[in-house]
This record gives C-alpha cells, structure tokens and sequence, in this order.
C-alpha cells in the first residue's frame, strides 16, 4: 500500500484550550463563540495577536498582528493573555491520544503533527472514517477540535488540513492537485510568505497553479533556492516521510512569540527558563542529552540573531540549560526589544552512555553565578529532574512548578 499520511491540527489552539479551561473554572462564557484573542495584555493594549477565534476572524483580525490592530477593527474585543503551561499540558494530553491511536507521529509544534497512518489502515474502512474517528475521539475526550488533512505526501498533507476550518476533514492526493490546488492563491501555499508572494506578483505568478506551469529556473533566478523548493511544492513534490524516532532526531527545541515584547534582562530570562524547562523535558523522554545549545532571538524589527556553544558534558538539565541559554542572551542581546526566543538542542547522545565529569562537577567546587545561587552538579540535576519527572507523570505537567515561574517578572 502506498503511504498515507494524516497532518492533524487543532483549531485555535490557544484560543480553544484558554476558552476550555475558562469554562472549566465557571465561565459562563465560551470565548470560541465571541470575538476574542490570545495575546498582550489586556490593561496596556500591546503584544501580538497569537490566536483568534473565527467571530474574530470575521472582523479580518489575523494571527500575528498588532493588538493595537486588532482593537481598531473590532473595539470590543475580548482579550485573554496566554497561558503557556496550560498549552504545554493540552499538547501532551492530544499527543498521548494520538499516540494510542497510532505511534508514529512527528510532533511539528505544540499545535499539530504528522501521523504516518499507513500501519494502522487495516483497522478502518478508509483514512476518512480513521480520520472522523480520530477527530470524534479528541472532540469527545479533550473538548476540542482538530482538523486533518489527509494525503500521499507530507505537504500535501498540512496544505489540506488548511482547507475551510474547523473540525474538518480533507484529502489533497498527488492526483487531486491540478482541481483543489492549484485554483488557490499563491499566499495559500506551504512556506510562502509575504516577500515571497510579493516578488511572484511581480512575474504576474497569482496562483499556485501559476506558480506550478512556471520554468524553475526563473524562481532560482528570483527566490534562489526558495523559489526551487516553492516550485516543488506547487507541483506536489515532497520526498519527506513521517519521522518517528525523537531518538535520531538532530537536534530538540522549542520557541515562543512573546505576548508582549520583552524590554529587560530579567523578562527574557523569565521566559528562557520556561523554554529550557521544555527543552530539558523533551530530551529526557527522548532519552537523548544534548552537546551543544543555541539560542535565536527575533526583535521587534523582525532582525533574527542567534549564538551557540558546546557543553562541557551532555546533559539534559533544565538548570544547565537555562544557565547556558541565559549566558548566550547576554552575549547576544543588543537591548531591542525582544519579540520571540528559542533555545535549541543539538549534537544529541543517548543518555545511556558515560558522560565525562567536569571539574564544576565536583562537591568541593561550588561555582556561582549571578542572582542564580550555586551550580549543582550534573549527578545532582539528574536526580532531581528524575524526581520531578515522577511527580509530574503521577499528577500531571502543573502538578509542581518553579515559584519565579508563577508570576513573571517585572521591573
């Protein structure tokens, strides 16, 4: 049989999971049903826009834009600041349904994933009724919706499950390009963005059916490398396949768009330690420490900046992690204000094999570092990230969290 893969995105993801967990807490109102945002803050008006929901939608507020923006086109908009350990909790409870629908799943973001459904197929009818059963199970038991796409190549498979939304299913097959595809604009398509919309406008490109007739060459020509992988795409080309092993993965991270732009030392370093808490946690049910850490930083410029360094010794230490990540930020930092960071692992290595002490390993060498305390050694982290692990499995991912990550700092 040939492949079949499943992209499974849930619909307004923050939107969604604040507007369960507000009616979980005695709401009487389902922000899914009102013109609402997630994202910035509601008393100073600024931030972004990081999710809305279609009453929203239906005043052209988009993603990513302006919160300032958005209240111009809609003044009584309800906004409701995001609550990323919540977000954290709702995508693992969706990942671990999934998960026992079907193992082999590609986590892409906390929102959506790839589900190779090729191994499960002889236990539905058809990959739509697999899909409708898929979608009927986390409607039923998460309280949410996802729409799915489904199809024989990977993007393919994200660019059905962007069809009309939500709670839908929809197929985009190799073989159905030229009627569902190609008719769309180019702006539809995977990985094309406003610049690269912009120069296609100018070679008279308006579809992707265009896009799709046009002489490769040409796009090299004007998008380089981008515009190949475009053309590619617009004809259905896609040799990726579903990669299920988090074990070879090169390398585990995570970012976040800030809600609002972060404008000091101690705000960013609020929201590092919650990406490394993350990151820290991805690698240890990976079982993999990483060698090496990054982090990127886009300002509210839109400028992008990122460092690196290698570690002493693997790990896969919250604490560590963040202590490096703090240490490139400020190497990094130029004082623009910040709207989004990430800290990335790579140069991983099983967690099984011996990992060579550092001298800030042993007992009578306490190194310290500013407002953070003593280092602890890696023997130490491990066994407190393992007791913390347990706690969190038994109670859940909220179940015991840092207290500086309980409110966020403020000058």
């Amino acid at each position: 049989m040939e492949q079949i893969i499943f992209h499974i995105d849930v619909n307004s993801a923050y939107l969604s999971w604040s507007a369960l967990e507000k009616l979980r807490q005695g709401s009487h109102v389902d922000l899914r049903t009102i013109p609402a945002i997630i994202g910035g803050d509601m008393a100073k008006r600024h931030g972004v826009v990081l999710a809305k929901s279609i009453p929203a939608k239906a005043f052209g507020i988009v993603t990513g834009e302006p919160i300032v923006n958005a209240m111009r086109k809609c003044p009584g908009l309800h906004i409701e600041a995001p609550d990323h350990h919540l977000y954290d909790r709702r995508s693992g409870e969706l990942m671990q349904l999934l998960s026992d629908i079907c193992p082999d799943l590609e986590q892409v973001s906390i929102d959506e994933c790839y589900m190779d459904y090729t191994p499960v197929n002889e236990l539905f009818p058809s990959p739509e009724e697999a899909a409708g059963h898929i979608r009927a199970r986390i409607r039923k038991q998460l309280g949410f919706t996802v729409n799915i796409g489904i199809s024989d190549r990977k993007v393919l498979a994200k660019m059905a499950s962007d069809f009309k939304k939500p709670d839908l299913t929809h197929t985009l097959y190799s073989y159905e390009i030229q009627e569902k595809m190609w008719p769309l604009p180019v702006s539809s398509l995977f990985l094309c963005g406003h610049s690269s919309v912009e120069t296609l406008h100018k070679l008279e490109i308006m579809t992707i059916g265009d896009l799709a007739g046009c002489d490769p060459a040409i796009l090299t020509a004007h998008l380089k490398s981008h515009g190949k992988t475009l053309w590619e795409y617009a004809n259905g080309i896609d040799d990726s396949v579903v990669e299920t092993k988090q074990a070879e993965a090169k390398g585990i991270g995570n970012s976040t768009t800030l809600s609002r732009d972060a404008v000091t030392k101690e705000e960013a370093r609020h929201e590092l330690l919650k990406l490394a808490e993350s990151v820290a946690r991805r690698l240890r049910n990976a079982g993999q420490n990483a060698e090496m850490i990054s982090v990127e930083i886009k300002y509210n410029t839109f400028r992008k900046v990122s460092h690196q360094t290698t570690l002493q010794s693997p790990t896969s230490g919250s604490d560590t992690i963040y202590r490096t990540a703090c240490a490139l930020f400020d190497e990094l930092w130029d004082g623009t204000p910040v709207r989004l960071l990430g800290i990335r692992s790579s140069r991983l290595v099983s967690s099984q094999e011996p990992v060579q002490l550092s001298l800030f390993d042993l007992p009578s060498v306490p190194e310290m570092k500013e407002d953070s305390g003593p280092r602890m050694s890696a023997a130490k982290e491990a066994r407190l990230e393992q007791a913390l692990d347990s706690i969190r499995k038994k109670y859940g991912a909220g179940a015991i969290v840092r207290g500086s990550l309980l409110q966020p700092k403020s000058d």
